[in-house]
This record gives structure tokens, sequence and C-alpha cells, in this order.
């Protein structure tokens, strides 16, 4: 089996995921869990995906210890960093917000990628639970300005003054 192979396979179950009614879920878990069964012992892939795969299907309790599992067996790169916004989210949805604010906060000084936003908006949400309202809109607001067509200085501005000298 390539990993190339079976990357595709995965991409291309996750993508019938929306084809499942909800009382079929059952199903596409069982979809992801035969190609988790692929791989070798000890991946950190097969505990990842199939985290995914309850996270997606309104189990946030049973995706956690998957999570877990995925990242304690050395899950990195930007799966890893995949599993730790997910993570995240799912602690918060079971209650659990503070650790998900552990977990994500040093995600903000990791090297830049495309889930910068990503982690940027799950930390809201779990400062939000925490009752941190103005850090999380500081976070929301300064992924959000790079990305406005003006006021980009402005809202980078506001968003460090929410949490920072002035507010």
């Amino acid at each position: 089996m390539s990993t190339q192979d079976w990357d595709e396979r995965v991409a291309a179950a996750w993508a019938t995921l929306d084809d499942y009614a909800e009382e079929d879920a059952a199903k596409f878990r069982a979809v992801i869990d035969a190609l988790a069964a692929e791989l070798p012992d000890g991946s950190p892939l097969g505990p990842f995906e199939r985290a995914c795969a309850w996270d997606s299907t309104g189990h946030s309790d049973k995706a956690v210890p998957l999570y877990r599992e995925a990242l304690a067996r050395g899950l990195d790169g930007y799966r890893g960093r995949r599993a730790k916004i997910q993570l995240s989210s799912s602690l918060r949805n079971i209650g659990q917000a503070e650790e998900g604010v552990r977990l994500l906060t040093p995600e903000l000084d990791a090297p830049g990628d495309e889930l910068d936003d990503a982690v940027r908006a799950c930390l809201a949400l779990c400062l939000s639970s925490l009752g941190r309202d103005r850090e999380g809109l500081s976070l929301v607001l300064g992924a959000l300005a790079p990305h406005l067509p003006r006021y980009q200085r402005s809202m980078a501005n506001y968003a460090r003054l929410l949490v920072g000298p002035g507010d």
C-alpha cells in the first residue's frame, strides 16, 4: 500500500461525508475504520482519522481519546496541528475549554501555515466558553484583519487594544 494511494482513498471517503444521512453516520465511520485498519500497528494516522470521523458525526466525547492517542503516537506536521485544533474544539464541546486553551495557545507561536486562522478561531471559542470574550474577540479580529480589503491596520490595532494597554 502506498501512502499516496491511502491518502487519496481517505480524501475520497471524506468527500462523501455529506452523502450520509445523520442516521447513517455509523456507516461512514465504518468506512474510515476500514481504512485505518490498513495502517501498520502504531501509526498515528488511524486514530487521527477515526477521531475526525467521530467528531464530524457529532461525538466529541468519542473523538477526544483518539486525538490524544494520535498525538501520543507522534502525529506531527500539518495533521498534528489539525489534531490539536480539532481536539481543542472537542474539549470545549465536552466542557473542558481550559484544556483546549492550554493546547492551542502554543500554536499561536508555531510556524505559520494555512491553519493559523483556524487556531485563532478555535482558541477564541475556547476563551469565550471560559468567559474571556475580550481575548477571544481580539484573536478573531487579529485573524480577520489581513483579509479585509481596507482597515487592516485599524482592525489589527483594535485587536491589540482589546487585551493590551488602553483597554
